[in-house]
């Protein structure tokens, strides 16, 4: 098997959409698909990442402009929307959400739960 195959075998779900918000984030201007290549590691083909760009459009997690013959990507939060965005990939990775999100809850310090708390009776009281 090859370096660049046994690469993407290891990747785990969602840590391509992951590095490719992570570089369009970092960025002051929207990338092309090949920009964004470029400062991803070695062994991704162009196929991948825009297919990958598309699904994330679909989910109106990035944007994208007509430039020439191609489109131009930019994420559509800020830094904690991205954040909130992986946290949800995450979860979807696992079928029992009962336990990850109480094992989440239970790692959290007091002034972080006591957040959450208060975050989830917000619309309640």
């Amino acid at each position: 098997m090859t370096e660049s195959a046994d690469r993407r075998q290891r990747r785990k779900p969602g840590a391509l959409s992951a590095e490719i918000l992570d570089a369009l984030s970092k960025s002051d201007e929207a990338l092309t698909p090949g920009e964004i290549l470029a400062v991803l590691p070695d062994g991704l083909s162009y196929s991948a990442v825009v297919t990958t760009l598309t699904r994330l459009h679909e989910k109106e997690v990035v944007t994208r402009e007509r430039d020439g013959r191609a489109y131009r990507y930019r994420a559509t939060g800020d830094q904690t929307a991205l954040v909130a965005w992986r946290m949800g990939r995450i979860l979807e990775t696992e079928a029992d959400h009962a336990s990850v999100l109480t094992r989440f809850v239970g790692a959290l310090n007091e002034q972080d739960e006591q957040l959450l708390r208060d975050l989830l009776n917000k619309d309640k009281g």
